[in-house]
């Protein structure tokens, strides 16, 4: 089979360090993703730890995202995360600026830069519109919008604050209208995508409604299908 490419919209699925996501759950949920991607044609990809890409990688055909890279060249730099290491793993885009992992405003300038440099698409995550405006002047690939008290609350952004969901699509597109934007935090169901397309976004960031459902077969299946292509 060849692999499965990375369309809009998405569904980034980020497995965290979530113990139903690590060593072989993560190949098996990113199993999952590929068989739910061949019952729906949603174009789904997952976020494993970097410790879990290349299992991932190498036992499925769906697009693994890096969670973090740091903007740093080849050398001596010991503990970072290399972006070429990444990409040379496999891995066709990362996470940036997750509300786990945030950083300076220059410091996810100049990771979007080392990721484009290295050919990994970027998804960077942001809490505010105004945050997201100020990132859509680097350009990133994606830019997720997530406010923190949300996550991993089950309650959809999308559904509690539509008006921020809204407002940063207009205000990224403002910017730049060739940027992506993802909903994220919260999301958990098929009424949050329908919701979240509605206000704009062009697809979701999304982590425990599927990594830790009693069956994530069906959470993903609900996602995919709800998904307007």
């Amino acid at each position: 089979m060849e692999a499965i490419l990375v369309k809009y919209p998405l569904i980034l699925v980020n497995l965290k360090t979530y113990r139903e996501g690590m060593g072989e759950n993560a190949v098996r949920l990113a199993k999952i993703a590929e068989q739910v991607h061949i019952k729906t044609g949603a174009s789904i990809a997952v976020a494993p730890q970097l410790a879990d890409s290349k299992i991932v990688i190498d036992n499925s055909e769906t697009p693994v995202f890096a969670q973090h890279v740091d903007p740093v060249g080849m050398g001596q730099f010991t503990g970072h995360i290399l972006p070429e290491s990444v990409a040379e793993a496999g891995c066709i885009g990362t996470l940036i600026n997750h509300s786990e992992r945030q950083l300076p405003l220059e410091i996810i300038k100049a990771t979007v830069k080392r990721a484009r440099e290295t050919d990994l698409a970027s998804v960077v995550c942001v809490d505010t519109v105004e945050r997201g405006r100020q990132i859509a002047a680097f350009a990133p690939d994606a830019i997720a919008i997530e406010p923190p008290e949300l996550i991993g609350s089950g309650i959809s952004v999308s559904k509690a604050k539509p008006e921020v969901v809204s407002g940063a699509v207009a205000a990224i597109k403002h910017v730049n209208t060739k940027i992506r934007v993802l909903c994220g935090a919260g999301v958990t169901n098929g009424e949050d995508v329908v919701a979240a397309q509605k206000l704009g976004a062009e697809g979701i960031l999304v982590a425990s409604g599927v990594v830790k459902a009693k069956d994530p077969h069906a959470a993903l299946l609900d996602l995919a299908r709800s998904l307007r292509h």
